[in-house]
């Protein structure tokens, strides 16, 4: 079996063997970092993600483990320093907009609503005097009846104006 030795933080080599072992042991942690990563995320997912990325990071680090000192210890350290990590950069993040944002971000053309307002009203103008007339009352929401009466006609007579003069309209605002 040849000898990849790499060097530990004290300078202690670590044999495949050894290098071999300490995997175990971290594969063999994962029920006790799932209950300490807990106390740091609620969300199953969340949890899973930082014992994972733990785990990573351990097997990633082993070169930098020094023989002697606890697995369990080292990785619960690279555990609480990936949150950490993690939790600085989410406060950075900004994830999602402030509640009401979307008021401020996009407002109605004003414009576009006088535009739309001045050619109504210049084809209300364009009506014939009684058709106007007609429809300016029912608008204002005065009865058929009440508008035959103001008008002098019969309420037929109303119906009919308003239905010419929506038509008309209709025609010159296409």
């Amino acid at each position: 079996m040849a000898k990849h030795a790499v060097s530990g933080v004290s300078g202690d080599k670590l044999s495949d063997a050894q290098l071999e072992a300490l995997r175990v042991g971290i594969a063999d942690l994962a029920p006790a970092l799932t209950a300490f990563a807990r106390r740091f995320v609620r969300n199953e997912e969340d949890v899973d993600d930082l014992v994972q990325e733990t785990m990573l990071r351990g097997l990633r680090a082993l070169h930098g483990f020094t023989p002697g000192t606890a697995l369990k210890s080292w990785l619960f350290t690279i555990l609480r320093n990936t949150f950490c990590t993690r939790y600085k950069v989410s406060k950075r993040e900004c994830i999602g907009l402030p509640v009401g944002i979307e008021q401020i971000m996009s407002t109605p053309a004003s414009q576009e609503w006088r535009v739309q307002h001045q050619e109504v009203m210049r084809a209300i103008r364009d009506l014939d005097r009684d058709q106007k007339r007609a429809l300016l009352l029912v608008a204002e929401g005065t009865s058929y009846s009440d508008a035959a009466a103001i008008c002098g006609c019969r309420v037929g007579t109303i119906k009919s104006r308003v239905n010419r003069a929506r038509e008309s309209l209709r025609r010159n605002l296409e």
